[in-house]
């Protein structure tokens, strides 16, 4: 057997619990068997499995500091799958706004924004995506502690208020407050304990469920442009914000009732629910963290700018519109596909991977595409597959490298770090179209370098964790 193999033993129900008085026993431990792609890569397997009739344990060397911690996850089941579709309900209206934006960006800046700068009204679409990730830094622990209800209730009420509130919003401060400031914090608070809830029930098949779960956002992505384009020029723009309001509270509702964790809460083990910064002193940890600083960097610029860039370069304002469609239709696969590809081949290899293929569409496709429609929409659905994987993968990659209890601390405490580039990217972007003059060739660029940036830290953060070796599944 290889080093690092997966191991794993069936034992029957006698086994585990022999008779039907004393209470279950955990089973003995592992003896090698058969190859890892049975139930998934070595590596970042550890737990438990349970089938219809058996129990599967499984033991992995050097998943996270804690080696003696054996964790056991159901892997499946009616309430481990109505916990997904929880998450699933939650993220449509967190992350689909947060994929709308582009079409956002175009309506207010020529109705309610249109006398401000590129620049100024760039910090209202970054800054959501900013709150959506720094409130993860007390909403994680919170769910950590709490659990879910108490963070996802006040966060799909928030939703609701903070749309209602942004539909009839006409000024400046007013789109800020409302849509980035209580829309961002509303969205973390649905985000965060949807992603880290996953981890509690799913570890072999982590990546791909929380995929699963993530093109919530690529069909949110879909949807919310549609309902703004085709109603807005009839009914208003205010209106149609309403209508998205009315889908998000019937999702939010669904959502507080099926989202449950499983493992003991921080109260009841004397966890804190104070973001965990210490855990930076790890460098297997804090070079991860910069990865996903830089993924998130990136990835926001495409989403945000592809639908001006269409008008720039003279295409009409409904094919700008459309790119945003075309884009989230890519992204839907986009979350799902790497992920069940990441639990065979590795998280991290997947996030190399996937940064330096976006890497290559943007500094090559995109930058050369001109006013070539045909060339723009497949920039579109290629970037939109392709970069899927940096909302749904990152944080499994978190969890791979730190211990399940502190999922939702560190997983809130990273995209803390992150918001920053997601205030600042698109602000900075729109900067760069202003000294260019209005041309788009700099913040192509500048989109291209930060995606292969992230794909040689994620390089770096999978060496330190497992090792140089290209054949290693991690």
């Amino acid at each position: 057997m290889r080093k690092n193999q997966t191991s794993f033993r069936n034992f029957s129900a006698a086994e585990i619990n022999p008779s039907p008085i004393a209470p279950p026993i955990r089973p003995p431990l592992c003896k090698p068997v058969p190859p890892w792609n049975i139930l998934g890569p070595p590596d970042h397997t550890r737990g438990c499995l349970r089938g219809n009739d058996q129990l599967h344990r499984i033991d992995v060397n050097e998943t996270t500091e804690q080696e003696d911690d054996i964790i056991y996850y159901p892997e499946g089941g009616l309430q481990a799958w109505l916990v997904v579709f929880g998450a699933w309900c939650a993220m449509v209206p967190a992350l689909g706004l947060m994929n709308t934006a582009g079409t956002l960006h175009i309506w207010t800046s020529t109705h309610q924004l249109r006398d401000y700068p590129e620049s100024t009204y760039g910090w209202i679409y970054g800054a959501y995506g900013f709150f959506l990730y720094f409130a993860g830094a007390q909403s994680g622990p919170i769910l950590d502690t709490w659990g879910p209800t108490y963070i996802i209730l006040p966060g799909s009420i928030g939703m609701v208020v903070s749309l209602v509130c942004f539909s009839v919003s006409k000024e400046y401060y007013q789109i800020f407050l409302s849509f980035s400031v209580l829309g961002g914090i509303s969205a973390s608070a649905l985000f965060t304990p949807a992603v880290a809830a996953i981890g509690h029930w799913f570890n072999v098949r982590r990546a791909f469920v929380t995929g699963l779960a993530c093109t919530a956002g690529g069909l949110g992505g879909v949807i919310f442009p549609a309902i703004i384009y085709f109603n807005a020029p009839k009914i208003g723009f205010g209106w149609s914000i309403r209508i998205i309001a009315l889908l998000s509270l019937v999702l939010c509702a669904i959502a507080c009732l099926l989202i449950r964790t499983r493992l003991p809460l921080g109260k009841e083990t004397g966890g804190s629910a104070l973001a965990d910064f210490k855990a930076l002193k790890d460098p297997k940890y804090a070079v991860t963290t910069a990865a996903i600083f830089l993924a998130d960097f990136a990835v926001f610029v495409p989403n945000t700018y592809l639908s001006s860039y269409a008008v720039h370069v003279g295409l009409s304002n409904t094919v700008s519109y459309l790119l945003l469609v075309f884009l989230n239709i890519g992204l839907i696969p986009g979350r799902l596909l790497p992920g069940l590809a990441a639990d065979r081949l590795g998280r991290f290899n997947m996030m190399v991977v996937t940064s330096l293929v976006c890497s290559i569409l943007t500094l090559a496709l995109w930058y050369k595409s001109g006013s070539s429609l045909g060339a723009i929409v497949c920039y579109a659905v290629l970037f939109g597959f392709w970069s899927g994987a940096a909302m749904s993968l990152s944080p499994v990659c978190i969890s791979q490298i730190c211990a399940t209890e502190d999922y939702g601390a560190r997983t809130g405490t990273t995209y803390t770090i992150a918001s920053l580039g997601l205030l600042t990217g698109i602000p900075i972007a729109g900067a760069i179209i202003q000294r260019d003059h209005g041309q788009y060739g700099g913040l192509i660029i500048f989109a291209g370098v930060l995606y292969l940036a992230a794909a040689a830290v994620f390089a770096v953060a999978r060496g330190i964790c497992r090792g140089w070796s290209l054949k290693t599944r991690f």
